[in-house]
Protein backbone atom coordinates (compact mmCIF):
# COMPACT_ATOMS: atom_id res chain seq x y z
CA UNK A 1 0.00 0.00 0.00
CA UNK A 2 1.59 3.24 -0.62
CA UNK A 3 2.20 6.16 1.50
CA UNK A 4 -0.36 8.39 1.28
CA UNK A 5 0.63 11.87 0.52
CA UNK A 6 0.96 14.73 3.06
CA UNK A 7 -0.09 18.15 1.61
CA UNK A 8 2.00 20.91 4.60
CA UNK A 9 1.81 24.49 4.70
CA UNK A 10 5.33 26.37 5.71
CA UNK A 11 5.83 30.12 5.15
CA UNK A 12 8.99 30.63 2.61
CA UNK A 13 12.36 31.08 2.73
CA UNK A 14 15.03 32.89 0.62
CA UNK A 15 16.05 29.64 -0.61
CA UNK A 16 12.95 29.55 -1.83
CA UNK A 17 12.98 33.05 -3.83
CA UNK A 18 13.73 31.02 -7.28
CA UNK A 19 10.75 28.99 -7.05
CA UNK A 20 8.33 31.85 -5.60
CA UNK A 21 9.72 33.79 -9.13
CA UNK A 22 8.95 31.23 -11.44
CA UNK A 23 5.51 30.46 -10.09
CA UNK A 24 5.17 34.48 -9.89
CA UNK A 25 6.03 34.52 -13.93
CA UNK A 26 3.51 31.42 -14.92
CA UNK A 27 0.72 33.37 -12.98
CA UNK A 28 1.13 36.98 -14.39
CA UNK A 29 1.24 35.14 -17.65
CA UNK A 30 -1.35 32.97 -17.16
CA UNK A 31 -3.98 35.64 -15.47
CA UNK A 32 -2.64 38.66 -17.31
CA UNK A 33 -1.38 37.22 -20.75
CA UNK A 34 2.13 39.12 -19.25
CA UNK A 35 5.52 38.14 -19.81
CA UNK A 36 7.65 39.31 -16.72
CA UNK A 37 10.90 39.85 -16.35
CA UNK A 38 12.68 37.19 -14.40
CA UNK A 39 15.45 38.88 -12.47
CA UNK A 40 12.99 41.71 -11.57
CA UNK A 41 10.27 39.34 -9.90
CA UNK A 42 13.56 37.27 -8.54
CA UNK A 43 14.80 40.77 -6.76
CA UNK A 44 11.24 41.72 -5.32
CA UNK A 45 10.75 38.12 -4.07
CA UNK A 46 13.84 38.17 -2.00
CA UNK A 47 13.14 41.79 -0.57
CA UNK A 48 9.89 40.30 0.42
CA UNK A 49 11.49 37.37 1.91
CA UNK A 50 14.11 40.01 3.33
CA UNK A 51 12.03 42.24 5.23
CA UNK A 52 8.91 40.88 6.24
CA UNK A 53 7.16 44.03 8.39
CA UNK A 54 6.08 44.43 4.55
CA UNK A 55 4.42 40.72 4.11
CA UNK A 56 5.37 37.42 3.41
CA UNK A 57 4.92 33.93 1.55
CA UNK A 58 3.39 31.00 2.54
CA UNK A 59 4.15 27.62 0.42
CA UNK A 60 2.16 24.15 -0.03
CA UNK A 61 4.12 21.52 -0.35
CA UNK A 62 3.25 17.78 -1.09
CA UNK A 63 6.55 14.77 -0.50
CA UNK A 64 8.94 18.17 -0.23
CA UNK A 65 7.77 19.42 -3.61
CA UNK A 66 6.64 23.05 -3.50
CA UNK A 67 2.96 22.64 -5.36
CA UNK A 68 1.58 26.27 -4.58
CA UNK A 69 2.33 29.78 -3.02
CA UNK A 70 0.48 32.76 -1.86
CA UNK A 71 1.37 36.10 -1.27
CA UNK A 72 0.43 38.70 1.63
CA UNK A 73 0.97 41.93 2.58
CA UNK A 74 0.04 44.02 5.18
CA UNK A 75 -1.87 47.71 4.89
CA UNK A 76 -2.62 50.10 8.00
CA UNK A 77 -6.32 51.10 8.36
CA UNK A 78 -6.74 53.95 10.57
CA UNK A 79 -9.89 54.04 11.05
CA UNK A 80 -9.94 50.25 12.18
CA UNK A 81 -6.61 50.76 13.65
CA UNK A 82 -4.98 47.52 12.78
CA UNK A 83 -3.47 45.55 9.93
CA UNK A 84 -5.40 44.53 6.92
CA UNK A 85 -3.77 41.40 5.07
CA UNK A 86 -4.45 41.33 1.42
CA UNK A 87 -3.74 38.09 -0.30
CA UNK A 88 -1.55 39.49 -3.41
CA UNK A 89 -1.00 36.50 -5.26
CA UNK A 90 -2.47 32.87 -5.28
CA UNK A 91 -0.74 30.41 -7.08
CA UNK A 92 -0.83 26.19 -7.48
CA UNK A 93 0.37 24.11 -10.19
CA UNK A 94 -1.45 23.01 -12.58
CA UNK A 95 -1.69 19.13 -12.10
CA UNK A 96 -2.04 20.48 -8.04
CA UNK A 97 -5.44 22.85 -8.65
CA UNK A 98 -9.05 21.54 -7.44
CA UNK A 99 -6.89 19.07 -4.74
CA UNK A 100 -7.74 21.41 -2.15
CA UNK A 101 -4.45 23.53 -2.06
CA UNK A 102 -5.70 27.11 -2.34
CA UNK A 103 -8.41 25.92 0.61
CA UNK A 104 -5.53 24.82 2.90
CA UNK A 105 -3.30 28.00 2.24
CA UNK A 106 -6.33 30.41 2.80
CA UNK A 107 -7.23 28.60 6.13
CA UNK A 108 -3.38 28.70 7.12
CA UNK A 109 -3.27 32.56 6.42
CA UNK A 110 -6.48 33.11 8.01
CA UNK A 111 -5.69 31.54 11.19
CA UNK A 112 -2.05 33.38 11.00
CA UNK A 113 -4.06 36.78 10.10
CA UNK A 114 -6.23 36.31 13.35
CA UNK A 115 -3.24 35.35 15.71
CA UNK A 116 -1.33 38.22 14.70
CA UNK A 117 -4.58 40.68 15.06
CA UNK A 118 -4.95 41.54 11.70
CA UNK A 119 -8.43 43.24 11.37
CA UNK A 120 -9.20 41.25 8.23
CA UNK A 121 -8.32 40.01 4.79
CA UNK A 122 -8.62 40.10 1.62
CA UNK A 123 -8.51 39.04 -1.88
CA UNK A 124 -10.20 41.16 -5.11
CA UNK A 125 -8.94 40.66 -8.87
CA UNK A 126 -10.15 44.15 -10.72
CA UNK A 127 -13.13 43.21 -12.95
CA UNK A 128 -11.51 44.81 -15.51
CA UNK A 129 -9.32 41.67 -15.91
CA UNK A 130 -11.31 39.33 -18.25
CA UNK A 131 -8.21 37.12 -18.79
CA UNK A 132 -7.58 36.78 -14.53
CA UNK A 133 -11.50 36.81 -14.68
CA UNK A 134 -11.01 33.92 -17.27
CA UNK A 135 -8.40 32.23 -15.47
CA UNK A 136 -10.03 32.03 -11.85
CA UNK A 137 -13.35 30.94 -13.09
CA UNK A 138 -11.27 28.30 -14.76
CA UNK A 139 -10.43 27.55 -11.41
CA UNK A 140 -13.09 27.26 -9.77
CA UNK A 141 -12.89 30.67 -8.23
CA UNK A 142 -15.76 32.76 -9.17
CA UNK A 143 -17.58 35.33 -6.97
CA UNK A 144 -18.65 32.89 -4.19
CA UNK A 145 -15.45 31.83 -3.81
CA UNK A 146 -14.02 35.34 -3.93
CA UNK A 147 -15.93 35.91 -0.40
CA UNK A 148 -14.36 32.94 0.78
CA UNK A 149 -10.94 35.18 0.34
CA UNK A 150 -12.56 38.03 2.17
CA UNK A 151 -13.08 37.93 5.84
CA UNK A 152 -13.12 40.54 8.94
CA UNK A 153 -12.18 39.55 12.50
CA UNK A 154 -12.70 40.68 15.93
CA UNK A 155 -13.67 43.92 17.63
CA UNK A 156 -11.44 45.93 15.05
CA UNK A 157 -13.11 44.90 12.16
CA UNK A 158 -16.23 46.80 13.42
CA UNK A 159 -16.82 50.03 11.44
CA UNK A 160 -17.15 52.89 14.05
CA UNK A 161 -20.64 54.44 14.91
CA UNK A 162 -21.23 57.98 14.46
CA UNK A 163 -22.98 57.63 17.94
Amino acid sequence: MATPKILTIRRAKIGDAATLAAFNQLLAQETEGRALEKSIILRGVRNLLRDRSRGFYLLAEEDDSIVGALMVTFEWSDWRNANFWWIQSVYVRKEFRQRGVYRKLHEQVCKLAKQSKSCGIRLYVEKENLVAQKTYNRLGMNEACYKMFEANFGPAAKPFSSG
